[in-house]
């Protein structure tokens, strides 16, 4: 199990990783911060970055704000920050 720091950007072009900022993995997704869109695109874009399913992704602080701790089920965090950063 993976607890992962993720700044994210709802209302992108298209959903991307960016990079990183201040430890966290700054993420941006094409979803609307509305009815907790951009949360389930962004747990939907980890799970397929890092090859676990969708229900092993989960916004566990940060629900309503842009930094958020995400936690991957059946990851590292190595992996998942590889999967994501492609490192």
């Amino acid at each position: 199990m993976a607890d992962v720091a993720i700044r994210l950007q709802p209302r992108a072009k298209r959903s991307e990783v960016v990079g990183e900022r201040a430890g966290a993995i700054v993420v941006r997704v094409t979803a609307p911060p509305v009815d907790g869109k951009a949360n389930a695109a962004l747990c939907a874009f980890v799970a397929k970055a890092v090859g676990v399913s969708a229900s092993s992704v989960d916004v566990v602080r940060g629900q309503t704000s842009r930094d958020k701790i995400v936690r991957v089920v059946g990851a590292s965090e190595d992996a998942v920050r590889e999967a994501l950063l492609g490192r």
